[in-house]
């Protein structure tokens, strides 16, 4: 909604959306699609992977939460803080608004330490999602 709206309704700015990317990747290679989408958003929205201070990424399987991890080279203390799917669980069909919502609290949460995030998750067939968002107060 745009700020104006929610200003007059009193609602507070959780969070201003700055980027999304989908990639498309090797279908036979499931749960990657993070790995190659968060580059994508995040350089979409003029920034580098360092100015991410937090990230949310789903965990359709845990292999392929550590591959992207990995192949990003992420400080996994700034990654699913809260826990990720395993652990808050997948809702199918919900799983971007779950990832958003769970973002942006922590971001909010966490204040000024906290401008940049960004959420990602696999799609099947060989894609993969991001999105980068920045705190709403900024």
């Amino acid at each position: 909604m745009k700020r104006r709206v929610a200003v007059q309704k009193g609602l507070p700015i959780l969070g201003i959306f700055r980027s999304f990317a989908a990639v498309g990747v090797d279908p036979s290679v499931m749960g990657v699609g993070p790995a190659f989408a968060i580059p994508a958003a995040v350089k979409s929205a003029g920034l580098e992977l360092g100015n991410i201070d937090l990230f949310e990424i789903n965990e359709a399987f845990a292999s392929q939460f550590v591959y992207s991890c990995k192949k990003l080279g992420l400080d996994t203390r700034k990654v699913n803080v809260n826990g990720g799917a395993i652990a808050l669980g997948h809702p199918l069909g919900a799983t971007g608004a779950r990832c958003v919502a769970t973002l942006l609290n922590e971001m909010k949460r966490r204040g000024k330490d906290c401008r940049f995030g960004a959420i990602s998750m696999c799609i099947g067939s060989g894609m993969g999602a991001a999105a980068v968002f920045e705190r709403g107060d900024c």
